[in-house]
This record gives C-alpha cells, structure tokens and sequence, in this order.
C-alpha cells in the first residue's frame, strides 16, 4: 500500500469545483516562457507528463491513446493517400510522430508558437517525439499560426489544430474562431479534413465541445464529434472532424482496418476500425447537446474557457 505522505502531490483543477490528483516522483522542467507557465514532472501513474498553466497536456504512459485519437480519424478521411500534413501547437512532437507513420506523407509541419516549450520537449520527452523532429519531412516554425496560413498558398491533405483551450488573451483565443475555420478550410486540399481536440465531454462541462461544433458547421460540409476517455485528464475528451467530403461516421470497421493497413506503417496502439465506430457513436445526451448549441464563436465574439 502506498503512503500518500511519502509524494509530493499536483493538484489540476478540471473545472472550478473538481479536481484530480497525481503522486509526483520528481519535476524535471518548471519554467515561465513569454507564452505559458510550462512544467515537466514525472508522476508515479503516468511517468512523464507536459503541463501547460497547470493543465497536463499529455503524459507518457496513455499519451498513445489522445494523439491516434488526434491524428488517425483525419488521414484515414483523406481522400486518398495524404501527402501533406499541418499540425497547429503539438509541443511534445507526438501529433508529428503520428503523421509520420504514413509512408505516402512527403511533407509535416508543425506551427508552434512557443519555440522555448517545443526545445524543452525536444530534450526531455524523447519517449513521446521519438525523433520526429529529425525526421527529413518535418518542417518546424515558430509563429503565430493563423499568420502563417493566412500567409501561405500552400495546401495540406490534413490540419490539426491540437492547442491548449482558449483564455483571455492567450495566444490560442483567435485560432477558436468561425473567421479561422474559414482560413483553415482554404488551406486543405479539395479531399482535405481538419481534426482538433475539442475539450471535455463530461456532464456540465460540453458548452466548449459543442460551440466549436457548431461554429465548423458554418464552414465545413461535413462535422462529426467524437470522444474518448483520457485516463491522465480522469474525464472523456471531445475531438471533432470536419472535412470536405468523406464522412468518418459512414466508414465500417473493415473500412478503416483496409484503410489502417494501406496507409500507416507498424501497428497502432489503441486506433482501429472497432475504436473507431465506438468513438464516433457519441451517446444520446451529448447528441442532444449538440443539436441544442446556437451560439457560433467568431472573432467578434470569442469564447473564452475560465
């Protein structure tokens, strides 16, 4: 049995009246960049985990499970073998190991704005980049995203938006918006899809999930949510799809095995055709709540998550 007295603890508030609690075995990294406060500890559950204001953002023993979550729906929804990928954020390098896996890929970019956290990861959580950022088709940028596809021409097979939730003034506030989605939906290829984590699905604490699934069906043709549980968050985690064509929901289970088989080198860990129906079959409460959403999020009127 172990002896709470014997850790130091980290308290993360998920929302202002709930709470988790994880035994620290040490901190690696507590620092403050220009961005965030940003720290790297080792909890006795998880091993290593990134936290970003206090909020982990992944950690080393399930971090698997969010990021095929991320990445598989969207380039599996491709139309066709992608060849390009963008992921917005991505600190820890584990949403580019992912795109990686396709052999197709030429291209994989990542646009995070916060150059000193992405160095930190690169030195402390080799278990999670696993030399991604190495990699010959990666391409790594900092600066402010919604500049930069503003800026370009150029066009992605898949964009992942996997930032921190927006707050007041932070740098993620405009990258939530109906204005960025439309700036998004220019940038993918004609068969192109954006994938992006979508907070909590817990009871009381959807408005975030389905705001943003009701401001990408201002934009996209084709939105589907889809959910599943973050053992380190302790609550089931929102992802949304929008594409231009494909619909995620009409692909069978031996679709998406075929698919899996075709385009991803190695096995994945946690993402196939069976994980694939039971995420996207989201349960009737949170389907009404989506039904139920009116409120589109734009520059002009941001949502802002406490």
């Amino acid at each position: 049995m172990i002896n709470p007295q014997s850790y130091k603890w980290f308290f993360e508030t998920t929302t202002p009246v709930e709470g988790h609690m994880h035994a620290i075995v040490r901190t690696l990294v507590q620092a403050q960049t220009k961005f965030q406060q940003v720290e790297i500890m080792e909890t006795a559950s998880y091993g290593k985990c990134l936290v970003l204001d206090g909020r982990i953002q992944s950690s080393q023993h399930d971090e698997f499970i969010y990021h095929e979550a991320l990445v598989h729906p969207g380039l599996l929804a491709v139309e066709g073998a992608p060849k390009s990928a963008l992921v917005i954020g991505g600190g820890e390098g584990a949403t580019l190991r992912e795109f990686l896996r396709y052999p197709s890929l030429t291209r994989a970019v990542m646009v995070d704005i916060d150059g000193e956290v992405v160095e930190l990861c690169k030195r402390h959580l080799p278990e999670m980049h696993q030399g991604a950022f190495d990699d010959p088709r990666t391409e790594l940028r900092h600066e402010d995203a919604r500049a930069y596809l503003e800026r370009t021409s150029d066009r992605f097979d898949l964009i992942v938006s996997d930032l921190v939730e927006p707050l007041e003034e932070g740098p993620a506030c405009l990258l939530y918006s109906r204005e960025f989605y439309k700036v998004v939906y220019d940038r993918l290829t004609p068969g192109g899809v954006l994938t992006m984590q979508a907070g909590m699905t817990k009871i009381g604490e959807q408005a975030f999930f389905t705001a943003i699934h009701r401001t990408l069906r201002e934009v996209f043709p084709v939105v589907a949510g889809y959910q599943t549980f973050i053992s380190c968050f302790g609550t089931p985690w929102g992802f949304i799809l929008a594409g231009k064509k494909i619909d995620p929901r009409k692909q069978d289970v031996a679709t998406v095995d075929r698919l899996i088989a075709e385009r991803v080198k190695g096995e994945l860990s946690y993402w196939d055709g069976q994980t694939h129906q039971h995420a996207f079959g989201l349960p009737k409460h949170l389907r009404r709540a989506i039904a139920a959403e009116t409120r589109v999020v734009t520059d002009a009127n941001p949502l802002i998550v406490a």
